[in-house]
């Protein structure tokens, strides 16, 4: 029979208090930022578990396992593997090893991160994920653990974590700019996700554009999409039944725009003589597909360089200086033959 007894944690302390495990940490570090009340809880939860700060588990924490973990929201999708390839480069150049979490699967995967990083088999997070809850993050960047966390690609509202991503917005503006300065007039958005923070971005700066150019965009030119072919696809069939059409879309990724054109093609339309497309992003199928897709580049390798390089100088002791960290990379417009003039108007469209 096992008589060892389990030793109380913050996430025991939590749960007897009513309260968030990063409530707990803000507690402990810096309880001016917590209420008397909710202090007053906590002192009596640590009271009845028996918690307390194991200094020997701090020093634990901080013995380095060479290791960075990088967590991304879904495996599958191409746009990530170059950064990936990027970050294992960097990080194998400076001694570190990589793992490599999947957060497909929601809320339950992401809770791994915690076991990941409290059981010290990575030494520092970089995330690709801008949709995590900030206070389980609190949870595990605060006092007393403190793991050193570096978001790329994505940012997380309202948090002071340090970030390396591109000019989204910008980057749309550009987009949008380039088919505007091809004469079209009439141009429609294949949305990302509304949660997205990146697809928001390049929703905003589209609009942007437009508003400057001084073009209404109807709301039947906005058409849904998550970032999937099958999502521009669709936005196909929802672009043929419109009354009045746009002759040119932005499409918030390259995989919604080459969903888009399949469509299109299977609908009898032709790009860029019925309907010009930009896309974003610069996968590697973008310039092989018929036509070859106008797109923004993202510096894909560059960004993951640079965050692997941001989290690993932190791991050794080169904080930057003045607050969090953000580095904002610019994209480039690659031109190629899916965008060109709207066709003449007495040209007839099926």
């Amino acid at each position: 029979m096992n008589h060892l007894k389990k030793t109380p944690t913050i996430q025991d302390v939590a749960r007897f208090a009513s309260v968030s495990a990063a409530t707990v940490s803000r507690a402990l570090s810096t309880p001016e930022r917590v209420s008397e009340d909710t202090r007053a809880r906590i002192s009596e939860a640590i009271h009845a578990t028996g918690y307390t700060l194991n200094q020997a588990a701090r020093s634990l924490r901080r013995r380095s396992a060479r290791t960075i973990l990088v967590a991304l929201p879904d495996i599958r999708n191409p746009f990530f593997s170059s950064i990936l390839d990027a970050i294992e480069r960097e990080a194998t150049s400076r001694g570190y090893g990589v793992l490599v979490a999947n957060l497909y699967f929601g809320a339950v995967t992401a809770r791994r991160l915690q076991d990941y990083m409290l059981s010290n088999r990575a030494d520092g997070l970089l995330l690709l994920d801008g949709s995590l809850d900030p206070e389980m993050l609190d949870a595990i960047t605060m006092p007393p653990y403190s793991v050193p966390l570096v978001v790329a690609c994505e940012s997380i509202p309202d948090t002071d974590f340090h970030t390396v991503q591109t000019d989204n917005a910008q980057a749309a503006e550009r987009a949008t700019q380039h088919l505007l300065d091809l004469g079209h007039v009439r141009i429609g958005h294949i949305m990302g996700p509304d949660s997205n923070v990146v697809a928001r971005d390049r929703l905003a700066g589209f609009r942007r554009a437009m508003e400057r150019a001084g073009h209404d965009v109807p709301p039947e030119w906005l058409f849904r999409g998550n970032f999937e072919m099958s999502s521009g696809f669709s936005a196909a069939a929802r672009f043929m039944a419109l009354g009045e059409r746009p002759t040119a879309i932005f499409a918030a990724n390259d995989e919604a725009a080459i969903g888009f054109l399949s469509g299109m093609r299977q609908h009898g339309l032709q790009c860029p003589d019925d309907v010009s497309i930009v896309g974003f992003d610069d996968l590697a199928v973008a310039a092989h597909y018929a036509p070859p897709l106008t797109t923004m580049r993202q510096p894909r390798e560059t960004l993951g360089r640079m965050a692997a390089e941001a989290l690993i100088d932190i791991l050794e002791g080169a904080s930057p200086a003045q607050g969090p960290l953000h580095i904002v990379l610019n994209s480039e417009l690659v031109v190629r033959d899916s965008t060109g003039r709207p066709a003449p108007k007495n040209r007839k469209i099926a």
